[in-house]
């Protein structure tokens, strides 16, 4: 295969350039290919002049989750002991993002456990946004779980850009992570958000056990339903979920699925998230050589991420892969 080829066609020939049958055969190269896959994905962000994100986050509500996807500590189907509580206060959300935007973060989101909010936390999630949007340089985005029209319109009137909404694993794979909602009442949240006119971000976490085959399915689902930017988690086994024995993926691999999801969405926001430090180790700063161009700061929902100025340090090292 003519991997130094690829990042010319996609580049000149688009955002649909790559085709399913090749992705699969990309996939399937070995591993001493791994590194002229990741040079060809960092080519392509590079083309697109894709520019540096660096999302933040507050677990705004935590716990108490009614859905049983094996990977999260707080499904109420699994006993993992972390911190649980309601929506918090408009006041504390916004302390959050105060303290994200001097530490240099460009985006913000307000993310709640459970399937859906109610109407008054609806309320507290759109005051919080009104707040930050005036307060601070921080693009406001949020996870409150499946919307519906009119909720969509509420949180993009009240300032929020950005709806994020996971898919998580491809619909194949699916069943065997989540029993208690339909994968197609998650692909219908994102596109009542885009009705709305929300971006939309949505990815997934890889590492679940699912093979390269559903990778790439995942990937063109996401190309298919033309979200905005595409977060990609690595399972961090959690003591108490269903997954708490599932090895880390190699970072080798890890690297190499950021790239095909890159070169099968060379034009979409690709932002590396939750797992990066457990899974990558050393070998973080080469998600952006990878295809990347953005990655979450400070910490996730129930887990440590890394001091936020060794981030600063290691982007301000990555500058000729980002340029």
């Amino acid at each position: 295969m003519d991997i130094s080829g690829i990042a010319e066609k996609i580049i000149h020939e688009g955002d649909h350039a790559m085709t399913y049958d090749e992705a699969r055969e990309l996939a399937s190269l070995p591993e001493g290919d791994t590194a002229d896959i990741l040079h060809c994905a960092g080519k392509i962000m590079r083309g697109y002049e894709k520019k540096l994100i660096l999302c933040s986050i507050i677990n705004a509500k935590s716990g108490f989750c009614p859905e049983d996807c094996a990977f999260c500590a707080q499904s109420s189907h699994h006993n993992t002991k972390i911190d649980t509580y309601d929506l918090l206060k408009k006041e504390k959300i916004v302390e959050q993002a105060l303290r994200m935007d001097e530490s240099g973060a460009t985006r913000y989101s307000m993310v709640t456990s459970g399937f859906a909010l109610r109407d008054e936390e609806i309320d507290t999630i759109c005051d919080a946004a009104k707040t930050i949007r005036d307060d601070t340089n921080l693009t406001v985005c949020t996870s409150p779980g499946t919307v519906t029209e009119a909720t969509a319109r509420r949180l993009k009137g009240s300032g929020i850009s950005f709806y994020h909404h996971n898919l998580e694993t491809a619909r194949s794979y699916f069943d065997k992570i989540c029993t208690t909602h339909s994968y197609d009442e998650d692909i219908q949240a994102v596109k009542t958000a885009k009705a709305s006119g929300l971006k939309v971000c949505s990815g997934g976490i890889l590492g679940l056990g699912e093979t390269w085959e559903q990778r790439i399915e995942l990937a063109f689902t996401l190309r298919e339903l033309g979200v905005d930017g595409i977060p990609l988690n690595f399972l961090n086994p959690i003591p108490g979920t269903r997954m708490e024995h599932m090895s880390l993926l190699p970072p080798a691999e890890a690297l190499k699925c950021i790239a095909l999801f890159r070169l099968v969405n060379p034009g979409k926001e690709i932002i590396i998230c939750g797992g990066r430090e457990v899974v990558l180790k050393d070998f973080q700063s080469w998600i952006f050589f990878a295809g990347a161009n953005g990655l979450m700061i400070g910490n996730y929902l129930t887990t440590q991420g890394r001091n936020i100025k060794m981030d600063m340090e290691m982007i301000k090292d990555s500058r000729p892969w980002l340029l």
